[in-house]
């Protein structure tokens, strides 16, 4: 592929590992950053094309994107509100569509198209129809919650202590970046394949009761889970999510995406702590 990829938030989790697949498979890429930083000097460092474009700049997204073979693209709610999101969804298919973008990989969350009613799954649902209603070729990955969420935690694990606002005892379907990175590189690189298409992904998917045991036997000591409940998370946001969680959970099928695609190389829980070191 002699043209490049162009990656939407190449200095965060999720366009990091995107980044980080398609160099492994030889792909250019070309970042699209709100701010130049040490991390884009890192990512010229590797060869990596930087635009400095905001998604919510339709001229400078649409410069950004001409001329690529495809694109990697993701909104967020978290900085600037579920309606700043939908704004920038707008913004980012109005630009996919004024570059003639051949094809582009949109990151939503699993379940988005569940009417679930919690917040940030319906903003990415409005996003996906905004896609859908275009005349850009897509495809729509939906990663589960991912395994560095749990990182936000990690003196309290290192103290003997996970909590989650789950049962101990129930399933939570999960995910490695460096798997969405890879599976993203994977439609990138055969995007006919992938056309049209929306996938949920996860690499795990471990109970808390489960993710304790690992967590102590990687770091020698032992570490238990405990549960809360849900209704005690201050975001209705994030209420709401683990209220599902709970309730009814995500449904990606671990078991077919290993058999499908099995080049990924997914990666158990204990695969990515394990890595993690």
């Amino acid at each position: 592929m002699s043209k490049p990829c162009a990656v939407v938030g190449a200095t965060g989790g999720q366009g990091g590992a995107v980044v980080d697949a398609l160099l492994e498979r030889g792909i250019p890429v070309r970042a699209l950053v709100r701010r130049v930083s040490a991390r884009t000097d890192v990512l010229q460092q590797r060869g990596v094309e930087i635009r400095k474009a905001d998604i919510t700049d339709r001229s400078a997204t649409t410069d950004a994107f001409t001329g690529v073979a495809g694109v990697f693209a993701m909104t967020t709610p978290f900085e600037d509100g579920p309606e700043a999101e939908i704004a920038q969804g707008q913004a980012l298919v109005d630009a996919l569509v004024a570059a003639n973008v051949p094809h582009v990989v949109f990151s939503s969350v699993a379940d988005a198209d569940r009417s679930t009613g919690i917040p940030h799954f319906e903003t990415k649902a409005r996003t996906e129809a905004i896609l859908r209603a275009s005349t850009v070729p897509f495809t729509i990955v939906g990663p589960t919650y991912f395994y560095d969420n749990m990182l936000g935690g990690i003196e309290d694990v290192r103290r003997g202590r996970l909590d989650l606002p789950l049962p101990v005892d129930t399933p939570l379907q999960q995910m490695s970046r460096r798997d969405l990175g890879r599976f993203v590189a994977l439609v990138l690189s055969d995007p006919s394949r992938f056309l049209g298409a929306r996938i949920d992904l996860a690499s795990d998917d471990p109970t808390p009761a489960q993710m304790a045991a690992a967590l102590g036997a990687a770091l020698g000591t032992t570490v238990t889970a405990h549960s809360y409940d849900a209704a005690a998370i201050s975001s209705p946001d994030m209420r709401a999510m683990f209220q599902f969680l709970t309730d009814t959970g995500y449904d990606a099928n671990i078991d077919g995406l290993r058999r499908k695609y099995p080049e990924i190389g997914w990666q158990r829980f204990t695969d990515w702590l394990a890595e993690l070191g």
